[in-house]
């Protein structure tokens, strides 16, 4: 799919930006959406409400009146939710809202959001421009120019740029944000969305990226534990990695090397039987086992090591 390339002018540029199919020209996925807004919100909230309790509110705990006999219904303290200025029955607590949700989902969700907008004609892209002094009035002519005056706007910058951030802060219906930082529910939010030609390779790199899990057959993790460090504290050389059952010494070693770039010298592998384990539960005691697994240490090259935390 190709669009006109915009200068901050308005004008044509003549160029065209090729957007990925696989992210702008998908069918959107509203359910997906519905998941990835809700969790934006959610984690919005700081949960620090608290209303105090019957036992948490300071007034005597003196009983009004006798039990039987009164005439009327039976009462405790003035602490009594019952009461004028008492306690509140089951009031708010603090807690946290926070969700959880996949990763393919949220990416999903972002592609989607991104799709409507192309399929909307709410989507312009502008070649990467930037001021030389925060001014507002700089920015309130590109969206002059660009003829989306009145509507929410959404900027999306390959990187951060001060001037034009501070240039947009003071305008109630426009936004900067990163492209690294584009979520659905910005996007969704605006009204019209304003890439620009870097943050369009931001964002395929960020929304095609593959895991590389699926390169990893054979190796399910490395193992980081602190018996495992102190091995390698002593010898640098000698690395451990959880595996699948299957796997042999041969099939470890040509994945590390492939995976890392470095020379195996010398696999060992040793089989784990799983834990029996047990807790209490309101239904009684319940015992099970955890599943067996796999280890394999790899011993490198002299002089050759591996940064796990290198990508981190």
């Amino acid at each position: 799919m190709e669009v006109n390339v915009l200068n901050i002018k308005g004008q044509e540029t003549g160029r065209t930006a090729t957007l990925n199919d696989e992210i702008y020209g998908i069918e959107p996925n509203d359910h997906v959406l519905y998941l990835d807004v809700k969790q934006y919100l959610a984690n919005q909230r700081q949960g620090t409400h608290k209303a105090k309790e019957r036992s948490e509110h300071k007034g005597s705990t003196r009983k009004l009146g006798r039990q039987k006999g009164g005439g009327g219904a039976r009462h405790g303290d003035i602490n009594s939710p019952l009461m004028r200025g008492g306690g509140r029955v089951f009031g708010p607590r603090p807690r946290d809202y926070r969700q959880k949700l996949n990763k393919k989902v949220k990416v999903l969700a972002r592609k989607s959001a991104l799709s409507y907008k192309v399929k909307e004609d709410a989507f312009i892209v502008v070649e990467d421009f930037t001021f030389e002094a925060p001014k507002t009035k700089d920015f309130v002519n590109i969206v002059k120019n660009l003829k989306v005056e009145g509507k929410k706007v959404l900027l999306v910058l390959p990187e951060a740029n001060k001037n034009v951030y501070l240039s947009a802060r003071n305008l109630q219906r426009n936004e900067v944000i990163l492209a690294s930082s584009l979520n659905a529910y910005k996007v969704l939010n605006a009204d019209v969305l304003v890439v620009t030609e870097n943050s369009l390779k931001t964002i395929d790199t960020i929304l095609t990226k593959k895991s590389s899990r699926k390169d990893m057959a054979f190796i399910l993790r490395p193992l980081v534990t602190e018996k495992m460090t102190k091995i390698t504290d002593k010898r640098p050389n000698r690395y451990g990695f959880i595996v699948r059952p299957e796997a042999n010494k041969l099939q470890i070693q040509e994945e590390v090397e492939r995976l890392y770039n470095v020379t195996v010298v010398d696999v060992n592998t040793m089989k784990y039987a799983g834990k029996r384990v047990q807790r209490y539960t309101k239904a009684g005691m319940v015992k099970g086992q955890k599943p067996a697994f796999k280890k394999a240490v790899v011993t490198l090259k002299e002089g050759e090591t591996i940064d796990f935390y290198s990508n981190i």
